[in-house]
């Protein structure tokens, strides 16, 4: 029970990464808010937390809206009058070269990955500093350290990620707030899979193509990325502050033969 007595809120909880996060943390103790702009998905990840003996409760907010935000944050502090962790987990992706990526596209990925990490923070961290503790997790990608084929935007926003995650330490340290990143590789999300079968015309090649840029020649599982959430949120990460944590089967710093 890792995160007994703890309030968490997951931004991007219905789904994928997200919700398996969500049911790793209750099972460790926490009481998880769930939050997700698909209120389908985000209450059954509640159903499925209750189901198993945890706490979890539901907030519907779209994460690029301030005022929606700032109301999400007011009522989760009023009803637990703390908050302890903050996953910014949020994410949409794109696929074209920089010259192929229209204006609107790029403001919405710019809008959900980056602003959808500045607003929840901005609105949640303020009682973090007033009760003088707090751990943020912020999702970027292996994407971030390297350059991948036609994901410039996704990159782009990746990237602002985690120096926002190495910028935040600093202001927020003397507050006893740890703030890190998680950077995954490919990890088969719903959200994967159908971009995958949107994507290629032959959705089986394209994973087979993918398996080979990671070491381990497999596709990461939510399951996997959720564990090393946990490591953040607990105590047992207490020394690691700024830090990017790397779950990708091995695709930045290794190469295969």
């Amino acid at each position: 029970m890792r995160l007994q007595g703890k309030v968490a809120l997951i931004t991007g909880g219905g789904s994928g990464i997200g919700r398996s996060t969500a049911l790793l943390f209750a099972a460790e103790g926490a009481h998880v808010i769930i939050n997700d702009v698909h209120k389908e998905n985000g209450e059954g990840t509640v159903k499925d937390i209750q189901h198993n003996g945890g706490s979890a409760t539901f907030h519907h907010a779209d994460v690029t809206n301030p005022e929606a935000v700032k109301e999400m944050a007011g009522q989760i502090t009023k009803q637990f009058e703390k908050i302890d962790i903050l996953f910014n987990n949020v994410g949409i992706s794109n696929v074209g070269r920089i010259d192929e990526v229209e204006p609107d596209v790029w403001d919405k990925v710019m809008s959900v990955n980056v602003k959808g990490v500045y607003l929840p923070t901005k609105y949640i961290v303020p009682y973090m500093m007033e009760q003088k503790s707090g751990c943020i997790i912020n999702m970027s990608s292996c994407a971030a350290e390297m350059g991948l084929k036609q994901r410039a935007l996704y990159s782009a926003t990746k990237g602002a990620i985690l120096s926002l995650t190495k910028a935040m330490q600093v202001d927020y340290a003397p507050y006893n707030i740890r703030v890190n990143a998680l950077l995954p590789g490919t990890i088969f999300t719903p959200f994967v899979e159908n971009y995958l079968k949107n994507a290629y015309d032959n959705p089986q090649a394209a994973i087979a193509s993918i398996k080979t840029r990671q070491l381990s020649g497999e596709l990461g599982k939510p399951e996997d990325v959720a564990k090393a959430a946990l490591f953040l949120a607990s105590d047992e990460s207490s020394f690691m502050m700024g830090s990017p944590l790397y779950i990708d089967g091995g695709v930045v710093f290794g190469k295969n033969a």
